[in-house]
């Protein structure tokens, strides 16, 4: 694999990434470094991570992960921005301290459904015979990347829509969720 087809490959990967921070970045009442890093770090990881086990399960399971993984990433997306918007109509800012899709079970279910089409490309690196590791190191930090950059600018874009953005952000992850079904379902090709 050339080196400028494996970083469009990269950069198609993070779209979905990019705009999940996007909508991450404008749902924080307030972005620190914590948050930027955490949700950064665990994209890249997770990006980097899911094309190494799609290359290790090889053929085996290929008809299985082809199969649900599209059904996976929009049923953890719709349930997280599902979440998101509900909460941005709760009237106690108790609650709302507890929303921050950067810890815990959110920020692992958002690097799954985020990266879950790596686990494809792994897959066919595999059936093409192709070393997965440099590829795999290359899509996790062109993920970390745009991530960063998506929640640098989801940051701006709340600053500026005020406070009622979080309805934004959870419409985002679920268009992203639809997007995900359609393109692997609705609109795949035969066979």
């Amino acid at each position: 694999m050339g080196f400028l087809t494996l970083i469009g490959l990269s950069v198609a990967l993070a779209m979905d990434a990019f705009a999940v921070a996007l909508g991450v970045g404008v749902t924080l009442p307030r972005m620190t470094f914590r948050h930027v890093f955490r949700l950064s770090f665990h994209f890249g990881l997770f990006q980097a991570l899911m094309p190494i086990i799609g290359w290790l399960a090889g053929l085996t399971v290929q008809q299985w992960i082809s199969a649900y993984a599209p059904w996976v990433a929009f049923g953890l997306l719709m349930f997280i921005g599902g979440k998101m918007m509900w909460e941005a109509f709760q009237e106690e800012k108790a609650l709302r301290e507890h929303r921050d899709p950067t810890r815990g079970l959110s920020l692992f279910l958002l690097s799954v459904a985020t990266s879950i089409d790596a686990l494809a490309v792994g897959l066919s690196l595999a059936m093409l015979e192709i070393s997965v590791w440099f590829p795999a190191l290359v899509i996790g930090l062109v993920a970390c990347t745009f991530t960063l950059a998506g929640m640098l600018l989801g940051r701006r874009i709340g600053a500026a829509w005020g406070p009622r953005v979080e309805v934004f952000g959870g419409l985002v992850l679920c268009a992203i969720g639809v997007k995900i079904l359609l393109e692997n379902t609705l609109f795949a090709g035969p066979g």
